[in-house]
């Protein structure tokens, strides 16, 4: 009798879901549509440098940018040439985890005002220098590190978002560069 006072309530209850549907979907909208104004503006819902940002195991915070640099490097024999220009990113790396983490500045993406994406320029950043993770390198708990992502684009493009990620496979997390 109580398996068949559970279907009862099962067949009820699954009838009542639809109805139940029906009647929250007026009420998710309603909040959508008061949340995408703040993600419609220019910076699309980013972050402002020099503020700590999250995605994975690490923090992050973007506390310089540099752009329209014909080249890198001061040894004539490590010398890099945009075929653009570059644009440095200086940026902070911390581990928040309790396991030392792997940090991959290719993973970093740069976002120019066509809306295009730029990886970084491992090359160029190893002829700048003066990064403590130019192509990989693990963060142990607790540390910060800074990082000179270095990205070639086309002269004339403004780079405007930074895209961080923990890995290449997370979803990363948006820094308006201005």
């Amino acid at each position: 009798m109580l398996g068949g006072n559970d279907t009862a309530n099962k067949s009820s209850a699954t009838s009542e879901t639809p109805a139940a549907a029906n009647e929250s979907t007026p009420t998710t909208d309603a909040p959508k549509s008061t949340e995408a104004p703040k993600t419609t503006d220019k910076s699309n819902g980013a972050a402002k440098m020099n503020q700590a940002v999250r995605d994975g195991k690490f923090e992050f915070v973007v506390t310089g940018v540099e752009s329209g640099l014909a080249s890198v490097g001061d040894n004539p024999y490590l010398t890099e040439k945009a075929q653009g220009a570059f644009t440095v990113v200086t940026v902070s790396v911390k581990n928040i985890d309790k396991k030392s983490q792997g940090f991959t500045p290719s993973s970093q993406k740069l976002i120019d005002n066509s809306d295009r994406t730029h990886e970084s320029d491992a090359m160029a950043a190893i002829a700048l220098g003066g990064a403590e993770i130019p192509i990989w390198d693990k963060i142990n708990p607790g540390n910060k590190v800074t990082v000179k992502l270095v990205f070639d684009i086309p002269k004339g493009a403004v780079p405007t978002t930074l895209e961080l990620h923990d890995s290449m496979f997370s979803s990363g997390v948006k820094v308006a560069l201005k």
